[in-house]
């Protein structure tokens, strides 16, 4: 009877952990039956969009890994992973350096799967150490742990997003140096933007990858103006795109491109020293913080021991009548 009364938790968890597998096997089954025919409309309009689309669309169609196999798979199986707001999230992991076209549904799948697998392992984990957890604890760590999984992969991207911004600025005027070399040494503009890409490659990868996207974007057949208007586009900076306008301008309007290089270097190199100058002048403010938390409280403990040791010492007593 102990026995039974012991393992009626271990049960009441097991037969849980059962019900959320059918539950989400049943969702994912209606899923697919609904999805069936947005699929195959998905797919024609994919394949519309694939004629349709320029050589450096063809060029990157090539880059598909293990994991764009994986959700072409799963998409044959009839699970749509198209996002409804399908370009805001190709413009967000195209900000973060994912180029590749599966990327929004690779993108879909890894939050599925975090968001079953989550949960999962928690449970996994909860019987592993002896003790099943309560119904309400179960129901809030499950719930937070599919919440965890569900925005995870969003703060990864965005925090990528940021680092491959400050990379592109902090590196680019350096890249606009080797440039200007190159063009004024005599090399055309589509061989500066091949020779400076190769140079780049360990020193700035982020910028080397940009350069050598519209360098095969021009050899692919890709028009000067389209290529560089790319290039603005791939970056989502101001100031790539002013840059690509820039060598658009100097290029209509017959005007020397080594000129152009070399005032918008000296721009750019003036705008990080002014950046640098800021994050300087930003840190007494910041260190403030810390010092008026941490050691101010310390400080007036010194100061103030010595006087409250003495008032205890002498006045206590004395209005004790001792």
């Amino acid at each position: 009877m102990v026995e039974l009364v012991a393992a009626t938790p271990l049960v009441r968890l097991l037969v849980l952990l059962l019900v959320f597998v059918g539950i989400a096997g049943l969702a994912l089954l209606v899923l697919t039956l609904a999805n069936r025919r947005s699929l195959v409309r998905g797919g024609l309009a994919a394949i519309s969009t694939q004629a349709e689309a320029g050589p450096g669309e063809t060029l990157k169609s090539r880059r598909l890994d293990a994991w764009s196999r994986l959700a072409d798979r799963i998409e044959r199986m009839g699970l749509n992973l198209r996002d409804s707001h399908d370009d805001v999230l190709r413009k967000k992991l195209l900000a973060a350096g994912f180029d590749s076209p599966g990327a929004p549904r690779i993108y879909t799948l890894v939050r599925l799967l975090l968001v079953i697998a989550l949960p999962v392992l928690f449970v996994v984990l909860s019987l592993a150490g002896g003790t099943p957890p309560s119904f309400m604890k179960l129901y809030i760590f499950g719930s937070l742990s599919a919440l965890a999984g569900l925005y995870l992969p969003a703060l990864y991207v965005r925090a990528r997003a940021d680092r491959r911004r400050e990379a592109l600025v902090n590196g680019f005027p350096d890249c606009l140096d080797l440039m200007l070399i190159c063009v004024e040494s005599g090399l055309g503009l589509e061989a500066a933007l091949d020779r400076v890409g190769m140079e780049m490659v360990l020193a700035r990868p982020e910028v080397a990858e940009l350069l050598t996207a519209t360098t095969l974007r021009l050899r692919a057949g890709a028009t000067r103006e389209d290529a560089l208007r790319r290039l603005g586009e791939d970056a989502a900076i101001d100031e790539i795109r002013s840059f690509s306008t820039l060598l658009l301008q100097s290029d209509k309007l017959g005007t020397s491109i080594g000129t152009t290089l070399r005032i918008y270097a000296a721009e750019m190199r003036e705008r990080r020293r002014m950046r640098a100058e800021e994050k300087a002048h930003r840190l007494p403010v910041l260190i403030s913080l810390p010092l008026v938390a941490c050691m101010l409280p310390v400080m007036i403990g010194v100061l103030m021991l010595p006087a409250a040791i003495r008032v205890i010492r002498q006045l206590v007593p004395a209005l004790s009548g001792g």
